[in-house]
């Protein structure tokens, strides 16, 4: 990456910035970023997460380090890491509020300023990648991340859906933003595709079928995947354990792999 107006950055050391973003609240934006991470990992990648999502902070709990503390360097802010290898690296505002239950309650300019200062001034080092996890819309917060890191060339976003109409044409709004922002779209994750039984392997659809799928074939970018319901990778999330490294023959490992690999393909036919 670019030294940006002279100097040298905090993310100079970033190879790919990922956008995770979704029109729609509750699609699963950060279980996506928080397994696509994991699945980064076990391919041999350093990953950050940076979570933007300033009033519904879930990846520090995602990853069971909800009680830890951000330090100070030289530098900037220094990330909390997830193992001791250093290989995950987290900043939310989640670790910065007094109380878990604390709410934030701020207007545009204040939130845009801590998005600012987060992409200025945390110390990440060297990552493969840094995955940005945003709020549902694209309000004042999409706007402010999406300037704050175009001097750095961000790879692209993931879009993510859940099947139903409803939740696909609030994605179709999202597909507006990058176009309006000039942010290319890597693909759409279809995530909830069904309810994959653990007693017999059979898929029900309870929230339909196939409207991430078409979303992508009427917006003309690639559709990267579906992710089932899976009820390990729900406990998972709960109890901040790697469901990649866990439950390696569920359904929705293969998806993610998939989806991960995609990504890993991209990444290596740009650089090629």
């Amino acid at each position: 990456m670019e030294e940006v107006a002279g100097e040298r950055s905090n993310l100079a050391g970033v190879r790919h910035i990922l956008l995770v973003l979704s029109g729609k609240g509750g699609v699963g934006k950060s279980t996506i970023s928080t397994e696509l991470a994991l699945s980064l990992r076990h391919s041999g990648k350093k990953v950050g997460i940076l979570d933007v999502d300033l009033c519904g902070p879930s990846i520090p709990r995602m990853f069971r380090v909800q009680d830890s503390d951000v330090h100070q360097c030289d530098s900037g802010w220094v990330p909390v890491f997830v193992d001791q290898d250093k290989s995950i690296s987290l900043m939310s505002i989640g670790f910065l509020l007094e109380k878990p239950d604390d709410a934030v309650v701020w207007r545009g300019p204040k939130k845009n300023a801590l998005i600012k200062q987060f992409v200025a001034d945390v110390a990440w080092g060297d990552l493969d990648f840094l995955i940005v996890d945003t709020p549902p819309g694209t309000s004042d917060e999409h706007i402010s991340t999406v300037e704050a890191l175009r001097p750095y060339k961000p790879l692209g976003a993931i879009l993510v859906t859940t099947p139903q109409a409803v939740a696909v044409g609030d994605v179709r709004r999202e597909l507006t933003f990058c176009k309006k922002t000039g942010l290319r779209v890597l693909g759409i994750v279809e995530n909830m595709s069904g309810f994959v039984c653990p007693h017999c392997s059979e898929c029900t659809n309870i929230f339909s079928k196939g409207g991430g799928e078409e979303l992508a074939k009427y917006a003309g970018v690639p559709f990267l995947g579906c992710v089932p319901l899976d009820p390990q990778l729900s406990q998972s999330l709960e109890e901040g354990r790697d469901f990649i490294q866990e439950f390696p023959k569920s359904s929705a490992f293969s998806a993610l792999a998939q989806i991960t690999q995609q990504i890993l393909d991209g990444t290596s036919q740009r650089s090629s």
